[in-house]
């Protein structure tokens, strides 16, 4: 079955009908979350990207601000460069540091961290290319606290991680956070659905 890699006005609950809805819909994506989620090392979780995750970002974007139609577009324009195209992951990098000041210092030291992640499929590397939408390092060196990131894959590279088999390793190589691990099977098992 073909993967839905656009969201549109017609995939739009009114907000009557999501308020119906919400509690359910909200406990199945954090479901589906699980097994898109990545800790790597001890300040950096990687929230892999679908079309279900990205609508219900936008459900609840309209749900909290209330912005109605006008709204929509908007929301549209920010979420849907974020669902994967078929022969993609998608992925939003966190950094999450609850304590302020060490945040600060520790994002100052990241610049660039961006253009240093990688996922290795069966010993091939296939370097994250960040979303265009804006500079997410500053001309200081600091880094964004969140980071959009996509994976172009071949058709090979699709076939190896769809193989069970096959190790995938997702890495960091900032010299400031140099961090990798494997993906768990459940995590590869999920994402390999993203692909056509």
């Amino acid at each position: 079955m073909a993967r839905q890699h656009e969201i549109t006005r017609d995939d739009i609950l009114t907000m009557e009908d999501y308020v119906k809805v919400r509690p359910e819909r909200k406990r199945a994506i954090a479901e589906l979350k699980k097994n898109r989620r990545v800790a790597i090392g001890p300040d950096a979780t990687f929230y892999f990207e679908s079309y279900d995750t990205m609508l219900h970002q936008i459900l609840e974007m309209l749900y909290i601000e209330r912005g109605g139609e006008e709204q929509i577009e908007d929301e549209l324009s920010a979420y849907n460069p974020l669902v994967p195209k078929g022969r993609e992951l998608v992925a939003t990098l966190m950094f999450e540091i609850d304590e302020p000041v060490r945040r600060e210092k520790f994002l100052a030291t990241l610049g660039g961290v961006e253009e240093t992640v990688t996922i290795t499929v069966g010993g091939e590397t296939i370097s994250a290319r960040p979303e265009q939408d804006v500079d997410r390092t500053t001309a200081e060196g600091k880094a964004s606290s969140i980071q959009f990131l996509h994976f172009p894959f071949t058709d090979e590279q699709v076939k190896k991680f769809r193989d069970p088999e096959t190790a995938v390793t997702l890495a960091i190589g900032h010299e400031e956070y140099g961090h990798r691990t494997d993906l768990p099977e459940a995590v590869r098992e999920a994402l390999a659905g993203d692909f056509d």
